[in-house]
């Protein structure tokens, strides 16, 4: 099976990571990845979910109290 162009990348990523764990211990390896800690979600689609659920939200508070006035 062919690789896909983001397979490629993934596997040059990882054939660099490797060549440069070569000849350090382990505790400058966990040094270093500990420090890079990259949130699963990005802030963009984060930002959208939170104004989707908060904004469902503030809609129903404001549709309820302009209702209930009437």
């Amino acid at each position: 099976m062919a690789q896909t162009p983001q397979q490629r990348r993934a596997n040059a990523k990882f054939i660099k990571d490797q060549e440069a764990r070569r000849g350090k211990s382990e505790d400058q390896i966990k040094k270093r990845t500990e420090k890079v800690q990259k949130s699963p979600i990005s802030p963009i689609w984060l930002a959208l979910l939170a104004f989707i659920v908060f904004g469902g939200i503030v809609f129903e508070v404001l549709s309820r109290f302009f209702m209930s006035s009437r």
